[in-house]
């Protein structure tokens, strides 16, 4: 079976069961949920085109070596989930959430087809594009959905759950495609046809407004405000001029990323601080308790990420260089795997959103507390699979199953944390802040590929400081195998720590469930 036909089957399963999801939940959730699902998926085929080829790409394309692609990467990836905190605050002050959306969008769709042109200069400003747009589209498309629900609804679970497997429909066909073709017909093919992917969710995003599917929401909530000038200029017209005028800024971030070390580490501070103080001075002594449980798992969830977004960097590399990717004669390329996770998601999420919805009726779900804790600690156990994997190796090639199985782990622990956190924090926000909230819960993930890259690049150097590209396979072998379980041991302890603090965590949050 060759790459392309695997490509095909992807493609009409996936058809099909999207069809069936919007059959089985279209009497039980606003048709506005469906229509943004599209969106979201096929700006998630975008990002995750881009994801996973990104590192391969400066490494066999670009001719970076290990430690400058991871540090390119984590700086990609700390701003593309940085800049929500900011295009949070602009949609809920002035723009609504339509516009942004939309403006988001279109600033993502010219970053791609930017990296059609194969200059470092196109290359950094391609990037930047696609940080700024991200800004303004992640969280705001994310803050919308909940505008369809009352804040204590019990579909939001649901709503969310389902929201979640768009975004992985669209990110378990992005490596099998753009991947695919990136590989193996050159690499701005596949950029190009995440760029298409962009464009197809800004025109469902447009049709479904055009036609009114969302009723009266996602408006500026002062519209004289956005219409109000500064320097003479109205102010929606500086948010659209400002956003070309910040991409040398972010260039140079991109370029020299040790300075993000400093900076996001000031900034995570400051937000959690900012978090602090606002609980603190909530009237209601209530809802102050609840933006702080936000705090505390905020904490846990970059953990999480911190280890999980090694997909994109280290364990992409590791797969290049020391997985047998021969599955039944056909020979698939490194960038393929990054569909994994996405698919496991497709095939577990919705027994996951029945298993919360049983178990709430029956009174016997867990704590939010106790599900981040279960996801942290099948995280580690994914990364104990490559462990146990580097004893079937050979001549330090890993049996591609211990790597399918160990993102199948991480797949199972990003079900219980994530999907339930975007939920917690629409439930545990004051409604004013919402949008600003969820920015920050983005923040995590920014941190968290920042961090990542420190332990990325441990993998990237061997004994006497010899580029690991150049060592042979066993040796290679042993230096991932070593980080990851090391990994493996850490999340499971977090695990540990926060299953002893869940009762002083659940009881924050005063009956929010």
């Amino acid at each position: 079976m060759s790459g392309w036909t695997i490509m095909g089957i992807a493609w009409v399963a996936v058809i099909v069961w999207i069809s069936g999801v919007i059959y089985a939940n279209r009497k039980t959730h606003p048709k506005a949920l469906f229509l943004l699902f599209f969106a979201e998926f096929w700006e998630r085929f975008s990002y995750y085109g881009m994801r996973a080829l990104l590192v391969l790409y400066m490494t066999k394309g670009m001719g970076y070596d290990d430690d400058k692609a991871y540090g390119v990467y984590a700086a990609y990836g700390a701003m593309v989930y940085a800049t929500p905190i900011l295009g949070g605050l602009i949609a809920e002050k002035l723009t609504g959430y339509r516009k942004a959306i939309f403006w988001g969008g279109l600033l993502m769709a010219l970053g791609h087809f930017a990296m059609a042109f194969e200059t470092k200069l196109i290359f950094l400003l391609a990037l930047s594009l696609l940080i700024l747009g991200n800004g303004f589209f992640k969280p705001n498309i994310s803050s919308f959905i909940a505008q369809f629900y009352e804040q204590d609804d019990p579909r939001k679970d649901g709503a969310y759950t389902i929201f979640y497997m768009g975004i992985n429909a669209g990110a378990f066909l992005t490596p099998l495609t753009c991947g695919y073709l990136g590989e193996t017909l050159g690499w701005h093919y596949g950029f190009g046809l995440a760029g298409v992917g962009m464009v197809l969710g800004l025109v469902v995003f447009v049709v479904a407004r055009g036609r009114g599917a969302f009723e009266e929401h996602g408006h500026p909530k002062d519209p004289e405000a956005l219409a109000a000038k500064t320097m003479g200029i109205p102010r929606e017209t500086l948010i659209y001029v400002g956003s070309f005028l910040v991409l040398p800024l972010v260039m140079l971030l991109i370029e020299h990323n040790e300075s993000l070390d400093i900076l996001l580490g000031i900034l995570g501070l400051a937000m959690l601080g900012l978090l602090i103080a606002m609980g603190a001075r909530e009237e209601d002594r209530n809802q102050g308790h609840r933006l702080w449980v936000i705090v505390v798992l905020l904490l846990f969830t970059a953990l999480f990420w911190t280890f999980f977004e090694l997909a994109g960097s280290a364990i992409t590399v590791y797969t290049d260089r020391n997985v047998d990717m021969n599955i039944a004669g056909t020979q698939l390329t490194a960038s393929v795997f990054q569909s994994v996770n996405p698919l496991f998601i497709l095939l577990f999420a919705p027994a996951f959103s029945w298993m919360w919805t049983k178990l709430e009726q029956a009174n016997k779900s867990p704590s939010s507390p106790i599900k981040f804790a279960i996801g942290l600690a099948l995280l580690g156990g994914g990364f104990f699979m490559f462990t146990l994997g580097k004893g079937s190796a050979v001549e330090g090639l890993v049996p591609v199953i211990w790597l399918i199985l160990a993102y199948l782990g991480h797949t199972l622990g990003e079900l219980c944390l994530s999907p339930v956190g975007l939920s917690l924090v629409t439930k545990l926000s004051p409604a004013r802040i919402v949008g600003f909230v969820m920015g920050i819960w983005f923040l995590s993930s920014s941190i968290a590929h920042q961090a990542g890259k420190f332990i990325a690049k441990l993998t990237s150097k061997g004994e006497g400081g010899v580029d690991t590209a150049s060592l042979p396979a066993v040796e290679r072998l042993d230096i991932y195998t070593d980080v990851f379980t090391n990994v493996g041991m850490i999340a499971c302890a977090a695990a540990v720590v926060l299953v002893l603090m869940s009762p002083i965590i659940k009881k924050g949050m005063h009956g929010i469930h």
